[in-house]
């Protein structure tokens, strides 16, 4: 495997009599089969919510969707599965698949009862997992239909943030209405992963598919975005840096000495990870200039190989007198992807203050922005909230999470 990385800036032009300009540089990162390689095992751990308000239908399904996953692993995958309810237990201890009726028949036993500690079955997960992270790609499904009433959020993040330093990635999926998105999406953010909504029992299915899919296509993992400004270059202060694609989140900034740092985590095949970084640029003389460099650094399971580097790419601008605007589209789209998620952002916040008018305003601004890049699901999504708000209707939990999945992501066709 080696790093796919394309640097591309939103202008290229630049007005060399201009003493600052700020412009978007956007980078495409993926993972890219150079050869043949060892098929890396999976190391899949399944922490469930087992609470009494899964019982019925809702864990039914679970169930049955998470008996599918096991027996789409392969020989060599490992298996782990963790439930919860105010307590956790390890159902399943991690092990290589060799018996997977065995273990589907573990899981089909498992019956609702009790609360929700959420942190219990996080750690006790995390456990399970970091026995078979040797030369795997780990990956965790955590599932909660409720809010952590008999556990710590702040645990869970620290957790998370603790599974994203040993190099598993957590992906956390909300069941129903009921479930906290604050804490399930820092979670996922914090735990290299991504937030899936299931807002019916007929859809566990599809989206634990959707969800093994991806994992399945992790070429490398624990990887940096290394960013080398020139010295007339800097970041924007606030919020500089943020991933827009397969779905948004604000990225944190380390320094490295002279360089940035920013964890990606997982690269994968067939999607590729859209990074913006808000730059200002001084005056350069006239001509192609550089202005930063980029590197990433990552881990390659394929052959067991940590902490390697990939090519330096210089990215350019180009100074000029007589400036004629040269605008890239798909960066401008990105642009638009993280407006789109930082408006609906906004929203929330004014509603969390009481404020349905400056939130509905910014929902329709949202959905505008979302129409303005094509997404024509998150703009009907966005505007029906603002409709709702501009109506004095309250927006309700399920309301509440579609808008923020759609802020994030381009919402499916059949979602």
């Amino acid at each position: 495997m080696k790093v796919g990385l394309n640097p591309v800036l939103n202008d290229v032009n630049i007005d060399a009599h201009q003493t600052s300009s700020q412009r978007q540089l956007s980078m495409s990162i993926r993972a890219i089969a150079d050869a043949p390689s060892r098929n890396v095992p999976l190391n899949l751990c399944l922490i469930l919510d087992h609470s009494g308000s899964m019982a019925g239908r809702p864990l039914e399904t679970v169930k049955q969707a998470a008996g599918r996953l096991v027996e789409r692993l392969s020989q060599g995958d490992r298996l782990s599965v963790v439930v919860f309810d105010h307590r956790a237990k390890v159902l399943v201890s991690n092990q290589v698949i060799d018996n997977p009726a065995t273990i589907k028949r573990q899981i089909a036993l498992l019956k609702a009862d009790g609360g929700t500690a959420i942190d219990e079955g996080l750690k006790l997960g995390i456990e399970e997992m970091a026995k078979g992270k040797r030369e795997a790609i780990s990956q965790a499904f955590l599932l909660t239909d409720g809010e952590n009433e008999h556990g710590d959020n702040n645990r869970c993040l620290k957790l998370a943030e603790l599974a994203a330093s040993y190099n598993l990635t957590v992906n956390t999926l909300g069941f129903g209405d009921r479930w906290n998105q604050d804490i399930l999406e820092r979670i996922a953010d914090a735990g290299g992963g991504t937030l899936s909504h299931i807002a019916k029992p007929e859809q566990v299915l599809d989206e634990f598919g959707k969800l093994f899919n991806r994992i399945q296509s992790v070429g490398l993992t624990n990887s940096y975005l290394l960013l080398e400004l020139m010295p007339q270059v800097r970041l924007a202060e606030l919020k500089p840096i943020a991933q827009v694609a397969p779905d948004t989140i604000e990225l944190p900034v380390q320094k490295e000495g002279d360089r940035f740092l920013v964890r990606l985590g997982d690269l994968m095949t067939d999607l590729e990870r859209v990074v913006l970084a808000n730059l200002y640029i001084g005056q350069m003389p006239e001509g192609k200039q550089t202005i930063a460099r980029l590197q990433i650094r990552y881990d390659d399971p394929g052959v067991d190989r940590t902490g390697l580097l990939s090519e330096l790419i210089p990215v350019e601008a180009n100074f000029v007198p007589n400036y004629q605007p040269v605008f890239n589209p798909q960066v401008q789209k990105s642009i638009l992807a993280l407006a789109k998620y930082r408006q609906t952002q906004l929203a929330e916040t004014k509603l969390q203050q009481g404020d349905r008018v400056g939130a509905a305003t910014m929902l329709q601004t949202a959905a505008k922005t979302a129409l303005q890049m094509g997404d024509k699901n998150a703009a009907t999504v966005l505007q029906t909230s603002a409709t709702r708000l501009q109506e004095g209707q309250e927006l309700s939990d399920s309301d509440r999470k579609k808008t923020r999945i759609v802020s994030k992501t381009v919402l499916q066709s059949d979602s």
